[in-house]
């Protein structure tokens, strides 16, 4: 009786040594399973480079409701195309200037360039971070996907387009601008897009009611890009174009 109580004693006496012992080994988890989230650490990516849009990000999304779109045409000024008098590319600045107060103005880069980078997918670029040397455009005006390279005899085959051509713009309103309005309305990237060279060229200074994007299933976020356009700067519209918008605005 006597060893059997000794013998209890010593394992009472060396428990709390083995329970200290383990609190001091750092363990494992076992495989499969991972430490707390408080002990794990991440290294998450860093973005650099200069305030210009996503690469690839289009604005080729789907319009907004039509019943809304609607009722911003209603809301423009309807009357008579003004004479071309006095229009000049250089009436809205240089082309693709950097020095305007809109979106991706005064990020380094030219216009063009901005309009390339957020348009094309694919894209490389020059080292100055800038310069777009080749991607490729889901051209939204025909549906077609082509390559683009930069060079001499290349990059014209992809232009930037005014969604309002600035001529179209001159006749209903811009005319009448500040110098400072005309050059930010021309590197306004809500009235910009890339497409193909030809298709800009077909299209020229033409309004909804004379041309329209070969590519029907694009034809409402064209034309709601364009009362867009026109309501923000105050544009106005001709009546056969208004009853072009609304025909394309009811079949949305």
């Amino acid at each position: 009786m006597r060893r059997r109580a000794a013998w209890l004693s010593g394992v009472l006496a060396a428990v709390p040594v083995a329970v200290a012992l383990v609190s001091c080994v750092d363990v494992e988890p076992a495989p499969g399973l991972e430490r707390p989230s408080s002990e794990r650490t991440q290294s998450m990516p860093s973005t650099t480079g200069p305030s210009s849009p996503p690469a690839g990000v289009s604005p080729d999304m789907p319009p907004p409701a039509a019943g809304r779109e609607q009722a911003d045409l209603a809301s423009l000024q309807v009357k008579g195309r003004a004479p071309k008098t006095g229009y000049e590319r250089s009436r809205f600045g240089r082309a693709w200037d950097d020095a305007v107060d809109v979106q991706y103005g005064r990020n380094g880069c030219r216009t063009r360039e901005d309009i390339l980078r957020r348009d094309l997918t694919g894209i490389t670029f020059h080292a100055d971070g800038c310069r777009v040397l080749a991607g490729t455009l889901a051209d939204p005006y025909t549906g077609t996907t082509m390559p683009f390279t930069r060079g001499e005899d290349t990059s014209a085959l992809v232009q930037i387009d005014h969604v309002v051509a600035l001529s179209d713009a001159w006749q209903k309103g811009a005319a009448g601008w500040t110098a400072v309005k005309r050059i930010e309305f021309a590197n306004d990237p809500r009235n910009l897009q890339a497409v193909s060279g030809a298709v800009n060229q077909q299209k020229s200074d033409g309004d909804a009611a004379t041309w329209l994007p070969p590519n029907k299933s694009y034809r409402c976020t064209y034309v709601s890009r364009q009362i867009e356009v026109k309501k923000s700067y105050g544009l106005w519209v001709t009546p056969a174009e208004r009853d072009a918008m609304s025909r394309v605005l009811a079949s949305c």
